[in-house]
């Protein structure tokens, strides 16, 4: 049985802003960006649950 695909917030847009440390596509952190597969279901959702906020920072800031 194949397994489902792992569910990510990347839109092809990667680069971090050095003041938040957030990418400006999907807002996750380098370390998240980089242990995503690895942290499981339910630590991806916790991440996925905050990158609204994060966006809407990015947004406010006007870096997004």
């Amino acid at each position: 049985m194949p397994t489902a695909p792992i569910k990510s917030p990347c839109i092809k847009v990667c680069a971090v802003d050095g003041q938040t440390g957030y990418c400006l596509g999907c807002g996750r952190t380098l370390p998240e960006i980089g242990r995503w597969v690895q942290m499981g279901p339910e630590g991806r959702d916790m991440v996925l649950a905050s990158l609204p906020g994060r966006i809407a920072r990015l947004e406010q800031m006007g870096k997004r």
